[in-house]
């Protein structure tokens, strides 16, 4: 017996970041929005926990403790009393240390399709609980859609969608790391004051009346400036989107992959074909928004 669990790569239509805390993280106010592109983790009886990985940047996926889906195997192991006895596929289709909560999408994956496949009866309010610890944007990967993550992300209020959004991701040539791109947020932000993050309002009225136009006024990203100081040639992938009609572009969370905003498909279709051309990027991708979160297939 084995079961099969998808779960949906997201962008960050808000990242609002305050200073950092004593615990060295920093409180959020990041509005997620699931989008579809999705990986898809795999769980098998076996005599040891193992992992695989197939799709594409696989090379990149350590196949040890490290990774999120085997620590959520763990982790719900040890809540039941049980050996974490399973082999772990994961067929990667979010990119790799891209800002796009791939390896939270594998993290939460893991974690429902082990739940379904010991029996555990685990209730949503503890496998958020098992989330948080894993990591910040662990619980919005189970969960989907859209939500407002507050805390370090891990505190989620579900969001009003009015409708579905068009998106083109672009893929870097390299990857950024998390905990750089905060430190260099902190650095960048030396000697000023740094305002308690609130989600806008006028970005949440654009998600619940479904407008693009709207939200395109509204996207922002705070770790974007440090994202761009890290990787200075993303801004000639934003340049490469923004001329080629993109309503608004953006650093997806804390990059490297760049996210476009259009207004339709056809839209979508004619700046992802600009962006493969432009030289700037790695790999182009077309999606829409809200997607559902880790579901069983």
């Amino acid at each position: 017996m084995s079961v099969t669990v998808r779960v949906p790569a997201k962008v960050n239509v808000q990242l609002a970041v305050g200073a950092a805390r004593p615990d060295g993280f920093h409180d959020l106010a990041n509005v997620f929005l699931a989008v579809g592109l999705y990986d898809e983790v795999t769980v098998t009886p076996a005599d040891e926990l193992r992992i695989t990985c197939e799709g594409p940047d696989a090379a990149s996926v350590p196949l040890d403790r490290t990774n999120l889906a085997a620590r959520a195997a763990i982790a719900l192991a040890e809540r039941r009393g049980i050996e974490p006895a399973v082999h772990l596929h994961i067929v990667k289709d979010i990119p790799v240390a891209g800002g796009m909560a791939g390896g939270s999408a594998d993290g939460a994956g893991a974690l429902v399709a082990c739940d379904a496949l010991w029996r555990t009866g685990a209730s949503l309010a503890e496998l958020l609980d098992i989330c948080a610890e894993l990591g910040s944007d662990v619980p919005f990967s189970l969960v989907g859609g859209a939500a407002l993550g507050l805390g370090r992300g891990e505190r989620l209020t579900p969001l009003d969608i009015g409708g579905g959004f068009h998106w083109v991701f672009a893929m870097a040539e390299r990857g950024l790391s998390t905990p750089a791109v905060f430190r260099e947020f902190d650095r960048l932000a030396e000697g000023r004051e740094i305002p308690e993050p609130t989600a806008s309002a006028d970005l949440l009225d654009a998600l619940a009346k479904g407008d693009p136009d709207a939200l395109a006024a509204t996207l922002s990203n705070d770790l974007q400036p440090a994202a761009l100081s890290l990787y200075p040639e993303l801004s000639d992938t934003l340049a490469a989107g923004r001329d080629a009609g993109a309503l608004a572009t953006l650093v997806s969370g804390s990059g490297p992959t760049t996210a476009f905003l259009t207004r339709d498909p056809e839209s979508a279709a004619k700046v992802a074909e600009a962006l493969r051309v432009s030289g700037t990027c790695r790999t182009v991708r077309v999606a829409s928004g809200p997607a559902p979160g880790a579901l069983v297939v």
